[in-house]
């Protein structure tokens, strides 16, 4: 199974808007990395979002320009900003006959999830910018980085 972590876009300040929606620039992030992503072939059998605005916002944009149903992104508590990794990965598990799943997440528990899956718990520091894309691939419940590409490189992979 492919796995793969994006960090929604940026989004508006608290004080414009309490609900944090994507910004005018996470928007143009999210739809450059969606660009690219169509653009690298990437096609997924499960996109996951966490019920944050800007997380679902981020799923919606990625489905849009992947072929998969808005209507089926699958909104869990599990891809919450300070979910526990270990719930997040056990949400994972539930899918494991996927070959292609897409989580829009958040800072810290995309890392945490990234490092829980690499390493079986040991705490590695991942990073994930707004709008980065990262691949992992699971298969017999080993886990390994196959990529992680930055907003800026899925912004120039969208432009080409």
């Amino acid at each position: 199974m492919d796995i793969h972590l994006m960090q929604h876009g940026a989004c508006l300040p608290k004080e414009l808007d309490p609900h944090q929606p994507l910004s005018p620039v996470g928007r143009e992030q999210i739809t450059k990395s969606a660009q690219a992503a169509r653009i690298l072939g990437l096609r997924f059998e499960l996109i996951v979002a966490s019920p944050k605005v800007r997380s679902i916002q981020t799923a919606e944009i990625i489905a849009e320009y992947t072929g998969y149903p808005v209507a089926r992104i699958e909104v869990t508590e599990a891809a919450k900003a300070m979910a526990p990794a270990q719930e997040t990965i056990n949400f994972i598990n539930e899918y494991e006959g996927l070959d292609s799943i897409f989580i829009a997440g958040h800072l810290p528990s995309l890392g945490n999830i990234a490092s829980g899956l690499l390493t079986g718990g040991k705490a590695l520091d991942i990073n994930i910018e707004n709008g980065g894309l990262m691949q992992l691939a699971r298969e017999n419940g080993h886990t390994k980085l196959n990529w992680y590409i930055t907003p800026a490189q899925l912004a120039q992979i969208a432009k080409d």
